[in-house]
């Protein structure tokens, strides 16, 4: 196996969560060897930290000094996944991408635009979808398990859990919670339902609560903060997407709302249904009786996970578990409910 060269653009909140110390822990197979930021004192400082050769304010430097590079790793916030996507793919640069897609639906179009003219490979960053239960929940599916799986319901909602800073203003965000957080509920729930085509989405978006005094039950402590932020994007969202052949999934969101915390997917098929922590099969037995069997799957990080999975796709050739159609079928999905909450009506995807 090619040990690979990557490139990382945009030091923030992720980048510092998730994918420098999924790289630190993955030195055997791939080189991080440049960082940039349009902070450059947050690039130099991350390359510091993390002993990366070299740092740059812009991908565009990032890719002029460091033409052997493999690939770039997109980390910015989603206004900026387009440049930098786009930028990396017309490089020859394989691309993969935090989620969402990008900010908006037209900027997630050009970037399939760019990286199917450049013939690279894309990867959407939804660490979800490798979980260890998330990988044996769709084994199980593939062996017909659940057998037509026509029916789910997901939510990922926090009742206190804002993430400040550029989160919650709209240009460089693209929207709140739906874009945030809804979009790993909603990715991961098509997923396992087998991608199923959208064909219409029914949803309504609230800003009722926004910006709240009081302690906040999220707690990730690499998030940005401004104590002169914008918060233009909604707060809570919900949604009845439809599929072909009448499938259908009922999605929930929220950064705040007076309620519980939940995330969570449910899937209903004609054999048996599912959910997860811990994944738990509920179906019938041979002789009739229905119940439920709860199945031990050993736990992985879901981040280092994803990345070891484009690497290898990098050097085989094989095709990512999120690709770049499935990123922008997503994007479609997320697109919709803004669509349908401006309407208040189905619309099209």
């Amino acid at each position: 196996m090619k040990k690979l060269k990557v490139g990382l653009v945009g030091c923030g909140s992720i980048a510092g969560y998730a994918h420098f110390p999924s790289y630190e822990r993955m030195k055997d197979i791939v080189d991080l060897v440049a960082v940039a930021d349009i902070v450059p004192e947050k690039a130099k400082a991350a390359a510091e930290k993390y002993g990366v050769p070299h740092w740059y304010d812009s991908v565009e430097a990032l890719l002029a000094a460091e033409p052997d590079v493999d690939y770039i790793d997109v980390c910015t916030w989603p206004a900026a996944h387009a440049p930098v996507a786009i930028a990396a793919a017309k490089a020859g640069k394989h691309v993969i991408c935090e989620k969402p897609l990008a900010a908006t639906l037209e900027q997630g179009l050009a970037i399939e635009k760019a990286v199917r003219e450049a013939g690279v490979q894309f990867m959407l960053a939804v660490c979800t979808r490798y979980e260890g239960q998330s990988q044996k929940f769709i084994e199980l599916r593939d062996q017909g398990i659940f057998g037509d799986i026509y029916f789910a319901k997901t939510a990922y909602v926090r009742s206190r859990g804002v993430p400040g800073g550029w989160f919650t203003n709209k240009a460089i965000a693209g929207g709140g919670p739906v874009l945030d957080v809804g979009v790993h509920a909603i990715d991961r729930t098509w997923y396992f339902m087998g991608r199923p085509k959208p064909i219409s989405v029914t949803a309504e978006i609230s800003s009722r609560i926004g910006k709240y005094n009081g302690e906040s039950t999220f707690t990730w402590d690499a998030a940005e903060k401004n104590d002169k932020e914008i918060f233009d994007v909604e707060d809570s969202a919900c949604a009845l997407f439809r599929f072909e052949g009448g499938k259908s999934m009922i999605a929930e969101t929220s950064w705040t709302i007076n309620g519980r915390d939940e995330n969570y997917s449910t899937i209903y098929g004609t054999k048996a249904g599912c959910d997860f922590h811990p994944l738990t099969i509920y179906a019938q037995d041979e002789n009739g009786k229905f119940g439920k069997t709860a199945i031990e799957v050993e736990g992985v990080d879901s981040y280092e996970w994803e990345i070891r999975h484009f690497i290898d796709c990098l050097n085989t050739g094989k095709k990512p578990i999120s690709p770049i159609e499935d990123a922008v079928t997503v994007q479609r999905m997320l697109d919709g409910i803004y669509r349908s909450a401006e309407a208040h009506a189905e619309v099209k995807i």
